[in-house]
């Protein structure tokens, strides 16, 4: 395992592969199982990942609970926490909505920490941002939290290099959270170069893109119930048989030019970007770990990165991001 630090902070040796446990909360995931959960918890730690990203939006506070329960009996200056706040699912109409209020964000605090069964949250991230709620009242919140200990770091998720200035006028931002991975790079364009200047950290999700990039995947796989795969443009059939022959034809080349699968090269490709950067990886079963190891020990060369980029471009011909998984703004 490799690890990297926080910049401005006393986060000092972090894995640069967390687990992602957005599956373990269940909803948008077709269920959960809970013993099997801790289990993966557990197997991640033991294979030198310690950071645990979660969600209070992750099955409605589920994934919380379990991670909670997972570390309760493991000392806690053992591993890090980070989780996000800001998505208010209190309207009852089965719809979770941006909320970075003041009020909300006092009330979420308190009640991840209860889920989590700890005293304090190491990296502490806006979920996304919110158009009817000031970003200053957003950030000064934040900044009392850290203040009082309750958080350790300060990080937003899906803002905007604009929103990261504002935010940053009233509050320091320590983490940034965006979409990323070999097919999905729009945060390559504008928001890289000015993490990179500004020596922050970056926690890389769909680091494999919906399981997309996992490998284990055919053009007839099917997903059931309230997958969120079922509503992703890459997964219809338009466009998923593309999407296939690229991950086919980019475990061929990891394979032959370093003996590794696609998925340690979806990761090795995020680990080696040009700044300090943490890859998410989502599992809800131990052996969806096992492929960690593959993952240190070797770098992808600036050739590489090119080589990548035009067995995408060969198969993928239209291109689509992440948009679809935006919540919507809550109205007044």
């Amino acid at each position: 395992m490799e690890y990297t630090e926080i910049d401005k902070t006393n986060l000092k040796k972090l894995s640069t592969v967390a687990l992602g446990t957005w599956a373990i909360g269940g909803s948008d995931w077709g269920g959960t199982d809970v013993k099997q959960s801790i289990s993966t918890i557990h197997h991640a730690l033991d294979l030198g990942i310690n950071v645990i990203d979660t969600a209070p939006a992750y099955g409605r506070g589920e994934s919380e609970k379990i991670v909670g329960e997972a570390i309760k009996n493991i000392s806690r200056d053992s591993f890090y926490i980070a989780t996000k706040v800001g998505l208010d699912w209190s309207k009852g109409d089965g719809l979770v909505y941006r909320n970075n209020t003041k009020e909300n964000i006092l009330k979420e605090i308190d009640d991840s920490l209860r889920r989590l069964q700890t005293d304090y949250i190491d990296i502490y991230q806006i979920h996304w941002p919110d158009p009817l709620t000031p970003i200053e009242e957003t950030a000064m919140t934040m900044k009392s939290l850290l203040d009082a200990g309750k958080i350790r770091a300060i990080g937003v998720s899906n803002f905007s290099v604009e929103q990261i200035e504002t935010f940053k006028k009233f509050a320091p931002v320590h983490t940034v959270q965006p979409p990323y991975n070999i097919f999905e790079q729009d945060f390559k364009n504008e928001l890289l170069p000015y993490v990179k200047n500004e020596n922050m950290t970056a926690l890389y999700y769909g680091s494999i893109c919906r399981g997309l990039l996992s490998g284990r995947m055919t053009a007839d796989s099917k997903f059931n119930g309230d997958d969120l795969r079922n509503a992703d443009p890459k997964f219809q059939p338009d466009r998923f048989p593309s999407y296939i022959n690229a991950v086919e034809a980019l475990d061929k080349w990891a394979k032959e030019s370093y003996g590794k699968s696609i998925i340690s090269l979806a990761i090795r490709w995020l680990i080696d970007q040009p700044i300090s950067g943490i890859a998410l990886w989502g599992a809800r079963r131990p052996e969806q770990l096992n492929a960690v190891e593959g993952v240190g020990g070797w770098r992808l060369t600036e050739e590489d990165y090119k080589t990548i980029e035009s067995i995408v471009n060969k198969y993928v011909k239209e291109p689509v991001g992440p948009e679809f998984m935006a919540p919507p703004v809550r109205t007044l």
